[in-house]
């Protein structure tokens, strides 16, 4: 069945970037009505959706609401804005940017730094640096200062688009688990599962798995599953080595990231999951950079057997990600499977 573009769409285009989550967990929350058997906001804001199963164990699956993107930090005499990011960030990917600034009304800015026509020898090799940008809302200081305050946050502007079987946004990283984690919920709706399923949409991720590692503190589950983006290599000047995951050859299944060691029972439990349900999937073990996966493995009394959904993904912390149609629908398919057969399998250590 294909995914729902519109949906998908919907909510990578909605703003919220780490700590200011508001308008995509409002978005969040309207989608899951009537697909849940409760609903809770802790105090940092995340979403918790229950599906009951027997009570007799935990499950918890996190993907982050939150996007990289910046806040302002210095309004000057001209008025324009200066800031620092919420997230990583490679500066030369900010060059000839639209940004929207979130103040008393949403504002279209772009990112300004200096002509190329000015800049002397030694400048125009030189890599470019967070603070050589400025904000440039095109409006005399008095017009922004009654707008726009220190503290306001910015957000990325690009629409979504599709591309042969692709689809390509800023943000993909990470709302297409957003969107994966409700679909997901859409699918169990009318099942029968056999433990307590925790689905939290989670905040602050992008600046250090935060609201996951909140999350697991109060849910203490017995079993989690991170759902994030991963990188997609697979372009020209690449090795076969270094390329941690694939566009297309299927939804990936953790094995490592900087963060977290998966647990190696759920990584053999996953990848049995999906040979027997004919799931296409690849091995991901990605070298640097985290996800809500080691918030919930660790951040629990005991600890939690974890593993995590990856999504391959193409120029990841760019406002041109892209992602396979199929690993999205195939991710939505490991993700339910895994819940409805966990009480099946022995996790005995061995």
């Amino acid at each position: 069945m294909p995914i729902n573009v519109e949906l998908l769409a919907k909510i990578c285009e909605t703003p919220g970037v780490s700590g200011f989550e508001q308008k995509v967990r409002e978005l969040v929350l309207k989608e899951l009505e009537g697909l849940v058997d409760g609903i809770s906001l802790d105090n940092m804001g995340n979403i918790t959706a229950l599906k009951k199963g027997n009570g007799s164990k935990k499950i918890m699956a996190a993907a982050h609401m939150d996007e990289i993107g910046f806040i302002v930090t210095h309004i000057d005499d001209n008025g324009f804005l200066k800031f620092t990011t919420l997230g990583g960030f490679d500066p030369k990917t900010l060059t000839a940017q639209r940004v929207i600034v979130h103040g008393k009304k949403d504002l279209v800015g772009v990112m300004g730094s200096k002509p190329i026509h000015l800049m002397d020898a030694e400048e125009r090799i030189k890599m470019p640096k967070i603070t050589d940008y400025f904000i440039d809302l095109g409006m005399p200081v008095e017009e922004v200062k009654a707008i726009v305050e220190v503290g306001t946050p910015v957000t990325r502007e690009r629409k979504l688009i599709e591309m042969g079987n692709c689809v390509n946004c800023k943000s993909i990283d990470n709302r297409v688990s957003v969107f994966i984690l409700i679909e997901t919920f859409r699918e169990l709706k009318k099942e029968k599962i056999p433990y307590d399923f925790y689905g939290v949409f989670t905040v602050q991720e992008e600046v250090g798995i935060r609201g996951a590692s909140v999350a697991a503190l109060q849910i203490q589950p017995d079993f989690g599953f991170g759902i994030d983006t991963t990188i997609a290599y697979d372009v020209p000047g690449s090795h076969e080595w270094e390329q941690v995951t694939c566009l297309g050859k299927g939804t990936a299944i953790k094995i490592m990231d900087s963060s977290a060691i998966c647990d190696y029972r759920m990584v053999k439990y996953m990848k049995e999951i999906a040979d027997k349900n004919k799931i296409t999937w690849q091995p991901e073990l990605l070298p640097a950079g985290g996800t809500d996966t080691a918030g919930i493995q660790r951040m629990n009394p005991g600890g939690a057997i974890a593993g995590a959904v990856s999504i391959p993904t193409r120029h990841i912390h760019q406002v041109i990600e892209m992602a396979n149609k199929d690993d999205i629908e195939n991710s939505i398919h490991l993700l339910k499977k895994c819940i409805l057969h966990i009480d099946q399998y022995n996790w005995e250590f061995n």
